[in-house]
């Protein structure tokens, strides 16, 4: 071999050895990526601007279910970057999603704003970014689930409520027409055709009221209420049938509170249990209403000790519709309504009513609210001294708080 064939195959070998060398170096940076991949918690270039431009709440978690990026929609959800996803329900979609590696599609019902804020109904869609990032993307469809479900009940529910009504005013019309010759007997028949008409009016108007209540997506009217004002309003307007059905009222609690919402859609929340208070009290018993402020939330107890709820029926007691008491609610006159429509009043301004009742011991209805701090121009009032022993002996003895809220009335 000379030294020109030499020289070739030598450069050859350093080619080889080279090209070897080189193909090794790749691979192991490619390995060293991949395995960087696997074990990375970095969240990739971008996904924080796409995320920040989202309307729907979308979080992007580690495999501790910690939340490394947030969309702005996420906060009330308390989806917090640095934070572990609050819900259990959550946290489990993220763990199937990271398990089998594809995407997971749910409906969940998830706490929304601080309490006493319902939940909301929340689809909630999982993928993987990479085998240790997960996003999830929330959202809110309780308008769309609420406005199907108004429909729906619009229709059943006005369909077999009116025709009641409707078919007894046909029926009197046709009675009063056949005995027009006696008078005797068509004025017992006006009088019942009035009161029917009477009736089909006022469920018309709680039909509708309820439907709006459903339907607006933002109150109208809305503004800085006192609750002294709304309780007060509510007391006065139905002190003729507390007065007609020998039932005291008694008003008690702290003053000056105040909430955010329609002074007149809470105050015929209020009116309505007062209301019905009074028609499921006895002769000669007390109505109570109390107020009293704990953790931010306001809450509006309305206290009877009439005939009580059995706890078959407290469940579907803010039903439409629904009477735990047809028979009573016959006599009173009652729509079934007005508990649906204090329900959907106060989900309205971001609350809830709850329900404490035992059969033969009375009911408790409370209307609980974000607080919020009374407007700048409203006066402080002076503190006033406690009043002796002896007047306070001398005023009239409220309900005794229920157990579960601990309010008097």
């Amino acid at each position: 071999m000379d030294t020109t064939q030499a020289a070739l195959l030598g450069m050859l070998a350093g080619a080889v050895i080279a090209g070897s060398i080189t193909a090794v170096i790749f691979l192991a940076v490619r390995a060293r990526e991949r395995a960087s991949e696997q074990t990375s918690v970095v969240v990739p270039a971008g996904v924080r601007e796409v995320l920040h431009g989202m309307d729907d709440a979308a979080v992007v978690v580690d495999t501790s279910s910690t939340v490394l990026a947030a969309s702005a929609a996420a906060t009330p959800f308390h989806l917090v970057e640095g934070e572990v996803l609050p819900a259990d329900e959550l946290r489990a979609i993220v763990r199937t999603v990271r398990t089998t590696g594809a995407g997971v599609t749910d409906t969940l019902r998830l706490r929304r704003g601080a309490s006493p804020a319902e939940p909301r109904l929340v689809a909630v869609r999982a993928t993987r970014i990479s085998p240790r990032l997960t996003l999830v993307v929330l959202r809110d469809i309780t308008e769309r689930e609420r406005v199907e479900q108004m429909r729906r009940d619009f229709v059943a529910n006005t369909s077999h409520e009116l025709k009641t009504p409707v078919g007894a005013v046909t029926l009197l019309a046709e009675a009063i027409e056949s005995a027009a010759d006696d008078p005797e007997q068509v004025r017992i028949f006006s009088s019942r055709l009035t009161a029917e008409a009477s009736r089909l009016a006022l469920l018309t108007s709680r039909i509708m009221n309820l439907s709006r209540l459903q339907a607006a997506d933002e109150l109208t009217d809305e503004r800085d209420v006192a609750v002294d004002e709304i309780v007060a309003s509510a007391v006065d307007a139905h002190a003729i049938q507390a007065d007609s059905a020998g039932v005291t009222m008694v008003r008690g609690g702290k003053r000056g509170l105040y909430v955010r919402g329609d002074a007149q859609v809470l105050g015929e929340a209020i009116g309505n249990l007062l209301a019905n208070a009074i028609a499921y009290s006895p002769e000669g018993s007390n109505v109570g209403v109390g107020v009293k402020l704990s953790e931010g939330v306001v809450e509006i107890a309305v206290t009877d000790r009439g005939i009580g709820i059995p706890e078959g029926d407290q469940e579907r007691i803010f039903e439409r519709f629904y009477r735990a008491d047809q028979a009573r609610s016959r006599r009173t006159g009652g729509t079934g309504l007005g508990l649906s429509i204090v329900k959907h009043a106060v989900q309205r301004h971001g609350g809830e009513v709850t329900l404490w009742s035992r059969p033969g011991k009375g009911s408790t209805f409370t209307i609980r609210l974000p607080a919020i701090a009374p407007p700048d121009d409203v006066p402080k009032k002076p503190k006033r001294r406690k009043k002796k022993a002896a007047a306070a002996a001398a005023a009239p003895a409220a309900p005794a708080a229920t157990p579960e809220n601990g309010v008097t009335a």
